[in-house]
């Protein structure tokens, strides 16, 4: 009986053990890019590792120290999240073999997502801004006070948004609009928001008219890779509407995979 008991352990701590050396092997591997931003880097990137993790579908590292990173340091990674910006300080760049790396490493077929004021990081460097689609960049790139909206989805038929609501209500957040486009055909538009002009406060951009629809979320196709973009969630706060929980979780999942197979939760599926 002893030596049954004994087997028994035996086999079940061999189970145990493989089943702990693959779970992590079945998870998408996610590297969150910060340590500077003119926004909460420290608020929000806890809470984009939390929404993550929670999913099951990742397992997630964070560097607040990017420069110096070469095609090796970026092989484990399935994706990458940016939440920098480097303040137009140009000390605050990775560097040209850095920069280099994320490129090529995102050409071969990996996954990026820009989160929201990332989009105004690296002025002046173009591949960046192919990658993007969309840019905050001098003179071009504004929004109103932080207020209520509502998302409204383009693409209903995209993984990332397939099975969700047709529009979903936003909170206090920022609305970006006159952003800075790649030629139309270069990006594929998810989601608007219409931006109403006549929230504006001495605008020092054009807006003309009552108001008018702008991108965002969106994809990229970059060589092989893919990149998705949300300009939403400007502070920790914002970060937990479920309209931003859930598309950034899938949206996180198409880039790194090219399928989305996370649930719609009940409450924002159509």
């Amino acid at each position: 009986m002893r030596a049954r008991i004994a087997w028994l352990a035996v086999l079940l701590a061999s189970i145990l053990s493989a089943w702990g050396q693959q779970t992590p092997e079945s998870k998408l591997r996610v590297l969150i890019i910060t340590g500077e931003n003119n926004h909460d880097w420290r608020g929000t990137t806890p809470i984009l590792r939390q929404i993550l993790e929670e999913t099951g579908r990742f397992e997630v590292r964070v560097t607040e120290e990017f420069r110096g990173a070469t095609e090796q340091t970026l092989a484990p990674y399935d994706a990458v999240v940016l939440n920098y910006y480097e303040r137009r300080r140009p000390e605050l760049w990775w560097g040209s073999q850095t920069e280099q790396a994320l490129v090529s490493w995102l050409r071969r077929g990996k996954g990026l997502v820009v989160y929201h004021f990332s989009v105004a990081a690296f002025d002046g460097w173009d591949e960046y801004e192919k990658i993007c689609a969309g840019n905050w960049r001098p003179n071009q790139g504004h929004h109103s006070p932080a207020h209520d909206f509502t998302v409204e989805i383009k693409d209903p038929d995209h993984p990332v948004t397939q099975g969700l609501k047709l529009s979903f209500p936003v909170s206090k957040d920022e609305l970006y609009a006159n952003l800075k486009w790649q030629p139309e055909g270069s990006y594929h538009i998810l989601a608007v928001a219409w931006d109403d002009h006549s929230l504006y406060q001495n605008p020092r951009q054009p807006t003309p008219g009552p108001g008018r629809y702008q991108p965002i979320l969106w994809t990229v196709r970059y060589g092989a890779g893919r990149v998705f973009v949300t300009v939403l969630g400007h502070a920790p706060e914002n970060l937990s509407n479920p309209g931003f929980r859930v598309t950034f979780a899938r949206g996180t999942e198409w880039a790194a995979t090219g399928k989305v197979t996370l649930p719609v939760p009940p409450e924002m599926a159509r």
